[in-house]
């Protein structure tokens, strides 16, 4: 007996390429990005070069990649899988960050990262929801693309109130001093994987701490960017 043909997560129609989760139609027509700035992501009046923002307060990453804005029809499924453990959507949300890395790689000249790192979630946190979402995605990129994945390279060391409860000021001092490096990272070029950046404070924090440890570059790659 034949399997059951996997289905479009958005519209439901069957997929002769199942594992890719949406079918053409559906991807042709997620919400488009603004021109954005290349390094914060934010909208901008040029995407080849960096806003006035960035260069008057530089981020402590390098570049920023992500699918779209936090809307539907994204959103929603971001939260079933983060959520509702609906887990068979990694693969999807893999393959979404993949193909808009591959477009920034062509169109921005990005080095390809040899090191790829998830933002970690805390022991606690990590139990209570079963899974750390930014593991699955950083697994399925780091076989897709042939780089190396650490998973206990960067972890949580604390805990911290839920980021998205928060004013963007009270983020940042949430997470002083809550992540650590656990490995070698001098002269690498990393890519920092996180769901969703709203105020960036999460991976700005993390991103500092990657380059005192001698990170040679970090490249931001998300779902969404809130702008």
């Amino acid at each position: 007996m034949l399997p059951m043909p996997g289905r479009c997560w958005l519209c439901q129609i069957p997929l002769m390429l199942y594992q890719h989760g949406i079918c053409s139609l559906c991807y042709r027509h997620l919400p488009q990005r603004p021109i954005s700035c290349p390094r914060c992501g934010l909208p901008a009046g040029q995407s080849h070069i960096e806003c006035g923002r960035c260069l008057l307060r530089p981020p402590p990453w390098h570049t920023l990649v992500y699918v779209s804005n936090y809307q539907p029809p994204l959103s929603p499924l971001v939260l079933r899988f983060k959520f509702n453990r609906i887990t068979a959507l990694s693969v999807m949300l893999a393959r979404l960050i993949l193909l808009s890395w591959l477009h920034a790689r062509r169109t921005r000249q990005l080095p390809r990262p040899d090191l790829i790192l998830a933002v970690p979630l805390h022991q606690r946190r990590a139990w209570q929801r079963g899974f750390n979402q930014t593991d699955m995605l950083a697994r399925k990129l780091s076989h897709w693309i042939g780089c190396e994945y650490r998973p206990a390279g960067l972890v949580r060391v604390r805990p911290s109130r839920i980021q998205h409860q928060l004013t963007a000021r009270a983020r940042r001092k949430n997470l002083h001093d809550a992540f650590r490096v656990e490995i070698a990272l001098r002269g690498r070029h990393i890519a920092l994987i996180d769901d969703v950046v709203t105020t960036g404070s999460t991976v700005d924090e993390i991103s500092r701490l990657l380059m005192a440890e001698g990170a040679a570059s970090i490249q931001v790659w998300c779902l969404c960017r809130t702008l």
